[in-house]
């Protein structure tokens, strides 16, 4: 059984599933503030690691597999949170990697009725210094409504290369300015704190879903 985090009301009307980046565990600072600033917005969220993160925990250094092959892991999670008896809408979705293997699940649990929605939290369009090896063949036919939210800085898909990228009419981008990977910003370059960005994540993020989930 998945190991769950959560976060926000039992009585919420909709849940956001939320995997890890591929360096950092579920209750990373990042992760935990995110998870707060939407559960302080009215949603029920849960976090979860994959098996290599997990093992972190004891003393089993793995490194981060191909995205591709937690797929089944991610498929699991989603069964094994409704297991738990969580019901209504369910957007799923993550940070960088855990939001990447959501989007190439995302289509087959949405045409089930699974799930309303993806989220993701600085999608990894490509990998730092290496914007010719795109991430993004799955995004152009993405039928699941899908929120991206990326800080302008972001080493990983900056404006000007997404702006680029052949996706899915399904998506829309969120851009916090002058955010890094983690949405931080500079506040004495941009004006804007970390909690400026978060908020103005969580009141993307319930616009959004009040337009998909009926």
């Amino acid at each position: 059984m998945t190991t769950f985090l959560f976060d926000g009301p039992h009585t919420a009307a909709i849940t956001i599933l939320l995997a890890h980046g591929a360096g950092a565990p579920m209750d990373s600072a990042s992760m935990a503030a995110t998870a707060k600033a939407l559960a302080d917005a009215g949603f029920r969220v849960a976090r979860f690691e994959f098996h290599y993160m997990a093992a972190r925990r004891y003393g089993h250094r793995k490194p981060p597999p191909r995205a591709e092959t937690v797929n089944p892991e991610y498929v699991k999670a989603i069964a094994d949170l409704r297991a738990k008896g969580v019901t209504g809408p369910l957007v799923i979705g993550g940070k960088s990697m855990g939001g990447r293997v959501a989007s190439m699940i995302a289509d087959e649990m949405f045409s089930k009725g699974e799930i309303s929605g993806l989220l993701c939290l600085g999608y990894p369009f490509h990998p730092p210094a290496k914007p010719t090896q795109l991430r993004t063949k799955h995004l152009a036919g993405l039928k699941t409504p899908t929120l991206i939210c990326q800080g302008t800085r972001d080493e990983f898909g900056t404006p000007d290369e997404v702006a680029t990228y052949d996706l899915s009419e399904s998506i829309e981008i969120l851009w916090l300015e002058d955010g890094d990977h983690d949405l931080k910003p500079r506040k004495s370059i941009s004006g804007f704190s970390t909690a400026d960005h978060l908020k103005s994540l969580t009141e993307a993020v319930k616009a959004w879903t009040g337009r998909i989930v009926g």
